[in-house]
């Protein structure tokens, strides 16, 4: 979705840009480089469940998987847990017999709560929904700031730019498979914004996403666009819809995004045997610390699909 915000931020490895003045790459197509380390094998399904970050915003614990075994981490010190019962861990450290296990408990509400005998931690959801669907809600009702956002013009920008050239990336290579959630209600807003489901870059970008496409196949991943090119006056509904904390994802109008410009594409990994999406550490438009690149949570192999996908998409340029 917002990856051209405040800070510039990776949306859950799902946000890439391409600035319209940039250099393609001209080195070889080899496709090794691109492989963050050997493909780790996917966490055992009855722990998935316990996998997320328990608290606060602020100082949030993380419970995350790594090299087959499930990590306790605050922001300093991470702590093995090792499985006592099903949901029930205790910690390296605990040599008395009697020390408190680190529990993982389902609420009558579905809601999940880390106990670890001293305090108990219930887990941040971050608005994700039973679709797995980043949700927020929006300052103003979405139609007036639609109505508001056609009244208005776009800054005036004095650059020099490339001569605009969109293309449709689809019918360049229909293996680049397309989810365009702006054209449903399966967005962070909740209703759609775009009338298509269609999505443009600038020729450059668009040839330079057709090269990765092109070196993820031998490994099984193809590209499954969410957003590329975005009309300006949606980028001001994205900013007047975003509480006040959320404005670090998205861009602000008065300077424009690289999405309006053609230059910016929100996606990620599908499964070229299944078609099925990739699992990512954590959802699309989803603002929370999972949508930085740094983000140490979730398994080894989410973490290996998004540096992959970072990967695959630095080695044509920036």
């Amino acid at each position: 979705m917002l990856g051209d915000g405040k800070h510039g931020k990776l949306w859950t490895g799902l946000i890439f840009l391409f600035c319209c003045s940039f250099v393609l790459s001209g080195r070889s197509q080899e496709t090794s480089p691109l492989l963050p380390g050997s493909k780790p094998a996917d966490i055992r399904a009855d722990w998935k469940p316990w996998i997320g970050d328990y608290g606060s915003l602020k100082e949030p614990r993380v419970v995350l998987e790594r090299d087959g075994h499930l990590f306790l981490s605050n922001q300093t010190k991470q702590w093995q847990l090792n499985e006592v019962s099903p949901g029930s861990f205790a910690l390296p450290t605990s040599n008395e017999p009697d020390a408190p296990l680190v529990r993982f408990i389902r609420q009558p509400s579905g809601g999940l709560v880390l106990n670890t005998g001293k305090m108990s931690l219930d887990r941040l959801d971050y608005g994700i929904d039973a679709k797995d669907v980043a949700r927020i809600k929006p300052v103003r009702p979405i139609e007036d700031l639609r109505k508001e956002a056609l009244d208005t013009s776009p800054p005036i920008e004095t650059d020099h730019f490339r001569k605009p050239e969109l293309v449709e990336l689809n019918p360049l290579d229909p293996t680049i498979h397309l989810d365009v959630r702006y054209a449903t209600s399966n967005d962070f807003l909740g209703t759609p914004v775009y009338s298509q489901a269609r999505a443009f870059l600038q020729r450059p970008a668009a040839e330079a996403l057709l090269r990765i496409q092109q070196k993820l196949q031998p490994f099984g991943y193809g590209l499954l666009i969410h957003d590329a090119y975005r009309p300006w006056y949606v980028t001001k509904i994205f900013w007047e819809a975003t509480p006040p904390e959320g404005k670090i994802f998205v861009a602000d109008p008065a300077q424009g995004s690289r999405h309006n410009r053609g230059c910016a594409v929100d996606l990620t990994l599908y499964d070229l045997a299944s078609g099925k999406p990739i699992e990512m550490p954590g959802a699309y438009d989803e603002m929370s610390p999972r949508s930085f690149p740094s983000y140490l949570g979730g398994t080894s192999l989410q973490r290996w699909h998004r540096d992959l996908l970072r990967r695959a998409m630095e080695s044509e340029g920036d």
